[in-house]
């Protein structure tokens, strides 16, 4: 699995390494590290990376089942 997070989307609500906090992380500016990025994600976090895209509240996280 993977996920891209669309940074001309993301407006740094916090929500997505609220949810999956072991996995992503925010910047000094508030938003989520991978904004621009398609990044693996480990099936141990696929879960919490599922529930963080759902949350979304711009729909930036996109997520691509391999």
């Amino acid at each position: 699995m993977k996920m891209t997070v669309r940074s001309d989307l993301c407006r740094g609500h916090g929500r997505c390494y609220d949810l999956a906090e072991d996995f992503l992380e925010d910047d000094d500016e508030g938003f989520v590290t991978v904004r621009g990025q398609t990044v693996d994600v480990p099936a141990d976090h696929a879960e919490d990376v599922r529930n963080a895209a759902a949350s979304c509240p711009e729909g930036a996280i996109t997520i691509i089942e391999a």
